[in-house]
């Protein structure tokens, strides 16, 4: 598949996704004006309740995380090395967003819980698409790659967090300094290393590493090779039935 085709299909799934979101949104405005005033409040209550249970996940213990010489990321327990799955990301793809919100604490407790071994492999999708979104694309990158292991997947959650708008400049350096110092990176060489895009030859290499791979879009996530659906990179339950079956076979 050409770079244009790719694009083409990194656009057409965004403007699926936004579909959808806004279809979300608008079944969301009929059930609070269908409802009565009890129910709203049992929907608030409940929000806050799983907003409360999200948060209790997000703080669960990972596993060891190392950076290989090519810049992925490694999570994994000491002796774990099967299943592999990697995860082929760009932090400016709102679908890789989502994915995080959905499935991201779940991949992290599998690795904790010895079922899996994680590789993030973070590139740049949209570096051929111009400003602002190429920039926000390799700008984000190249922090990621200049943060240290054991701060990283922090960061990698941060900036997905603090994703912005496809179109709009985002990811600019005083940010990714700022960000990356509320997750505990303060050292003064991160900050150097991301003013001055130090990390350009590992960006090379894990472009070209995707290009190999045959990743079409993001999020493009493998389990022992193989690409997995979407009822599992956005599917907790998915996702977790899909890594216990391959660690069973293992």
């Amino acid at each position: 598949m050409s770079k244009a085709e790719r694009h083409r299909s990194a656009r057409e799934r965004l403007a699926e996704q936004r579909r959808r979101e806004e279809q979300r949104r608008r079944r969301l405005r009929a059930l609070l004006v269908g409802v009565g005033a009890v129910a709203v409040i049992a929907v608030v209550a409940a929000a806050v309740v799983l907003i409360r249970s999200r948060g209790d996940e997000d703080a669960v213990a990972t596993a060891p995380l190392s950076r290989q010489p090519d810049g992925s990321v490694v999570m994994a327990q000491p002796g774990v090395t099967a299943p592999v799955l990697e995860i082929y990301e760009d932090f400016q793809c709102p679908a890789c967003k989502a994915m995080e919100k959905e499935t991201g604490t779940t991949i992290k407790k599998l690795a904790a819980e010895g079922k899996v071994k994680v590789v993030y492999r973070p590139f740049s999708l949209f570096r051929s698409m111009g400003e602002p979104v190429s920039g926000n694309s390799l700008r984000a990158l190249n922090a990621s790659l200049c943060a240290p292991a054991d701060k990283w997947l922090a960061y990698h959650d941060k900036l997905f967090d603090e994703q912005g708008p496809e179109n709009a400049k985002g990811f600019e350096n005083a940010d990714l300094i700022k960000w990356a110092a509320e997750v505990g990176i303060t050292d003064e060489a991160f900050a150097a290393c991301v003013e001055g895009t130090q990390r350009q030859q590992q960006i090379d290499q894990a472009n070209a590493a995707a290009d190999r791979a045959g990743v079409q879009g993001t999020p493009w996530v493998t389990l022992d090779g193989r690409r997995l659906g979407q009822d599992a990179v956005f599917d907790a339950k998915g996702m977790r039935k899909a890594v216990e079956n391959a660690k069973s076979k293992a």
